[in-house]
């Protein structure tokens, strides 16, 4: 995979909160070394920083469109980010 050079903003809607989206989203961003954090917002979408290579950017967006089992994903926002995010590791927030 190609170096650290990405940052995305992500917004996940759907049924996203109470299915594991986000313990799910971790466990997939670690795998990719991707950089970053989860978490829900107030209007039951989830929020996704993921910063890594646009490789690995690619396949953990795949994740997201899909989500774990009992996830249903009915739409996902995705900005690139200009920002880069001083994190060592991905967190649930």
């Amino acid at each position: 995979m190609s170096e650290l050079n990405s940052t995305l903003l992500i917004q996940v809607s759907g049924r996203v909160q109470g299915v594991g989206f986000r313990y799910s989203t971790l466990i997939q961003a670690r795998s990719l070394n991707i950089t970053g954090w989860v978490r829900n917002r107030e209007d039951g979408s989830v929020e996704v920083l993921g910063q890594g290579s646009d490789d690995a950017l690619e396949v953990f967006t795949r994740f997201l469109t899909v989500g774990p089992p009992g996830a249903k994903v009915t739409s996902i926002s995705v900005r690139r980010d200009a920002h880069t995010v001083d994190a060592e590791s991905f967190e649930i927030r």
